[in-house]
């Protein structure tokens, strides 16, 4: 039996449908990645699995019915949303307490997974001096407790800087090659190729493709031949930047907080990698189609 059975998944929010027909079997051991530009559905989809929002079609979890038997599902997933907030004034070691007692779990089983995170240090830190990237590891720390079957993952770097991306990704780099079932929505391709073995395309509610990463990136290829990369650094490096972009034949203008260069899609990272051994400081990067 498939660990997660989607049918006919349909959701809607007044008239429009945000979801549409979508039929979907994960598989223990499965990492999937939607992708899909803002408003794809991505969120929507995590958040029907959940039981958090009412929706036609049928959901299965290891069996159990998502809309009738929602509390004995969710006992089956671990959640990590794009931003978590925790109460500021407890410390690490009180936070992943509390939730091991919601989850009903002996205390002491936090300490491997806050070693795991790299948050075994700040055990008697409170959680309001933690960085973003510290405040995401807590939340991959608190979403393991259990060791769910299935975690689920909704942007988790979206707000993160690129050093504490890098650091995010590596730990769930880990969980995947211990055989976790990992369902994660995200928005950056270099997301999907690093840790998904298949990627739901979704797109306007629908799903356009159900494949390998590396099929999806031939096929994009072939329809998107360039993609623009926004690149996030000092508003004071801009102008430089910029500068030495144009001088290697990039085509950059500046964008709001950043810039923003086309490329070949398959030489997207060349300008990151340009500014970053020029020395500059690239704060965050995102790719569009």
């Amino acid at each position: 039996m498939a660990l997660l059975q989607i049918e006919r998944l349909t959701k809607r929010f007044g008239a429009a449908k945000v979801l549409q027909e979508l039929s979907v079997t994960v598989e223990t051991g499965e990492q999937l990645a939607l992708w899909g530009p803002n408003g794809a559905g991505k969120t929507t989809l995590l958040r029907c699995i959940l039981g958090l929002l009412p929706f036609e079609g049928t959901i299965r979890l290891n069996g159990y019915d998502v809309r009738r038997q929602g509390k004995a599902a969710r006992r089956l997933i671990g959640f990590v949303p794009q931003e978590v907030a925790f109460y500021p004034t407890l410390t690490v070691g009180e936070t992943a307490a509390f939730f091991a007692r919601l989850r009903g779990l002996d205390l002491q089983a936090t300490r491997p997974l806050l070693e795991q995170v790299g948050l075994a240090d700040r055990m008697h830190q409170p959680t309001r001096t933690l960085s973003g990237g510290q405040r995401q590891r807590l939340a991959l720390a608190l979403a393991l407790l259990g060791d769910p079957p299935l975690l689920l993952l909704d942007e988790p770097t979206a707000s993160l800087d690129v050093r504490s991306r890098s650091e995010f990704l590596t730990y769930l780099e880990a969980l995947k090659q211990q055989g976790k079932t990992l369902i994660f929505a995200t928005h950056r391709f270099e997301e999907v190729e690093q840790l998904a073995g298949r990627v739901l395309f979704l797109e306007n509610g629908r799903l356009k493709a159900d494949t390998s990463p590396t099929l999806l990136k031939k096929h994009l290829f072939h329809v998107v031949p360039h993609v623009r990369l926004r690149l996030h650094l000092p508003e004071t490096q801009h102008a430089d930047a910029l500068q030495t972009l144009r001088t290697q034949g990039f085509e950059a203008r500046t964008n709001g907080h950043g810039l923003e260069v086309r490329v070949p899609f398959d030489q997207k990272a060349s300008p990151l990698l340009l500014l970053s051994q020029a020395g500059f400081e690239i704060t965050d990067f995102e790719l569009h189609a």
